[in-house]
């Protein structure tokens, strides 16, 4: 299969930033790719109100993407905030394109390095995957990549690739915790791990807004056993990568580390 990710740096404009994805998603539709990768804040980027742009998944914003989608007959993972409860928003992914309609709500909220997600988002509660060609993939959103559950879940419901959408937090030693923690993860569910982040607003001359998680970039695509097969730096880029799924089957041969895996 042949997948792309789009490490772009969103904006306070939803129009603006629906035009990034119209690019990258145009571009990686060009390039032959099934399916192209967002990352978490793609509607909105972090740092700005959220409440007042969020919308059902069948709101405009999102109908627009999925127009793109059937338009170029790609499937994309995008975030983007929907409604919640008590005047808060849900942090959602939307999958959306052929034969696919469907959306994750972040589970684990990023409530850590000064930054409290709760007070504006409101916490989903389930993993969901969805498949395309024959391929089945879990959702997961930044902080998510901490619990190691989330990913194991996914991976017993069928999936053979973990999708990681991020607005990573910038600071000492967050890029090594980033390129630790997604592959940890393709390991511990041994998965292929498609993890598409923010890029740096420093890379474009523009700087972090306040604590809020713009960005640092480091996308990657990791292999079941933790080897990167694609590695980005900080500035925005589309990446073209393809993975072969019928690996998962011989990683959990050799490492049958869900099989073995114990409840305590």
């Amino acid at each position: 299969m042949r997948l792309a990710v789009a490490q772009i740096i969103s904006s306070e404009d939803l129009a603006a930033n629906l035009e990034l994805i119209r690019d990258n998603a145009t571009q990686a539709k060009a390039a032959g790719a099934e399916l192209v990768v967002f990352p978490e804040a793609a509607m909105r980027a972090f740092g700005h109100s959220l409440r007042g742009i969020a919308e059902p998944l069948d709101g405009p914003w999102a109908e627009k993407v999925r127009a793109l989608a059937s338009e170029l007959d790609i499937v994309i993972v995008a975030g983007m905030f929907t409604p919640g409860k008590d005047g808060r928003v849900r942090n959602t992914l939307l999958v959306t394109g052929p034969g696919v309609d469907t959306s994750y709500d972040k589970v684990h909220l990023f409530d850590a390095f000064g930054f409290a997600e709760s007070e504006t988002v409101d916490a989903g509660t389930n993993p969901v995957t969805f498949e395309v060609s024959g391929t089945v993939f879990g959702l997961a959103t930044c902080y998510d990549v901490r619990f190691p559950a989330l990913f194991t879940a996914n991976a017993r419901a069928g999936a053979q690739v973990n999708i990681v959408c991020a607005s990573w937090g910038a600071g000492v030693g967050k890029a090594e915790q980033w390129d630790l923690l997604v592959r940890a993860r393709a390991l511990d569910s041994t998965t292929f791990v498609v993890a598409c982040g923010q890029g740096d607003p420093e890379t474009i001359g523009a700087g972090p807004a306040g604590t809020a998680p713009t960005g640092i970039g480091h996308s990657a695509v990791i292999t079941p056993l933790g080897s990167a097969i694609a590695a980005l730096g900080g500035k925005p880029e589309l990446a073209v990568v393809d993975i072969d799924p019928s690996v998962v089957d011989e990683v959990r041969a050799k490492l049958p580390v869900l099989a073995n895996a114990r409840q305590f």
